[in-house]
């Protein structure tokens, strides 16, 4: 007859409990030491018994077969988290493509290019967002051009300052030079004269134009020897009948 089926439970006789404690141990020890060999394994087995007793069995040494095994379960771990983390950051882009697909859908809505399915409360609100949108863009536009004004009128403040001081530069280098009372001919007496002159020298004017010319330049000459302002006197035509050739004829008044 075969052995009864025993029940998996706490021994409590402690002698009972000590005695299958050693049978159990040295068959577990055997039974690794025996799958190692007939499968090519590297086992390790570890056993504390209730009072503190290490008992333990390596084919290929402890410590090789812990250091390889802490490497698995640090891979292992690993490999989970970026298995969570890759699936984290799949449902974050699931949720990003619908927040896209949202905002898209809102942007042709604001843009009046997909109007299809709304009802007249949605597009009384939609009339209200454009309106206070715009009203936005105003007070920025003439925030903006508030700005540019004052910027305007900054530069112009100071081009009226540089300009003031280049005046005030340009007075105080007027005082270095003096002044001159000599007023410059206008081009039209200088044409003038210089026609006078070049009619009379060609022999092309009338008697009465060299007359003319002449006592204008003998005038000129006497006023120089008299020391006489050229405005201070006026010329007066001889009387009819007399000859031009007589200087009584040609008198100065002084005035």
């Amino acid at each position: 007859m075969g052995r009864g089926k025993i029940e998996i439970k706490r021994i409590e006789n402690a002698n009972s409990r000590q005695v299958t404690f050693s049978k159990r141990r040295t068959g577990l020890l055997k039974k690794a030491q025996e799958f190692a060999i007939l499968c090519d394994a590297e086992v390790a087995v570890i056993i504390f018994s209730n009072t503190g007793k290490l008992f333990e069995f390596s084919n290929s040494g402890m410590k090789r077969t812990l250091t390889r095994y802490n490497k698995c379960i640090d891979s292992t771990e690993s490999a989970r988290v970026e298995y969570k983390a890759e699936k984290q950051d799949s449902k974050e882009v699931d949720v990003l493509k619908e927040e896209i697909d949202k905002l898209q859908a809102k942007q042709l809505m604001l843009l009046g290019q997909d109007l299809t399915g709304l009802s007249l409360k949605e597009l009384q609100h939609l009339e209200q967002q454009l309106n206070e949108g715009l009203l936005c863009v105003k007070e920025k536009k003439e925030h903006l051009l508030m700005e540019q004004l004052e910027q305007s009128r900054v530069q112009e403040q100071r081009a009226m300052l540089e300009n003031e001081t280049l005046r005030r530069q340009v007075e105080e280098l007027r005082c270095f030079f003096p002044t001159t009372d000599h007023s410059v001919p206008t081009y039209h007496e200088y044409y003038s004269v210089e026609r006078k002159h070049s009619l009379v020298n060609n022999g092309s004017a009338s008697p009465d134009m060299a007359c003319n010319y002449s006592i204008e330049k003998g005038d000129s000459d006497t006023t120089l020897h008299l020391g006489l302002p050229t405005d201070r006197y006026r010329k007066r035509k001889a009387p009819e009948g007399e000859s031009h050739s007589n200087d009584s004829w040609s008198q100065l008044v002084l005035l």
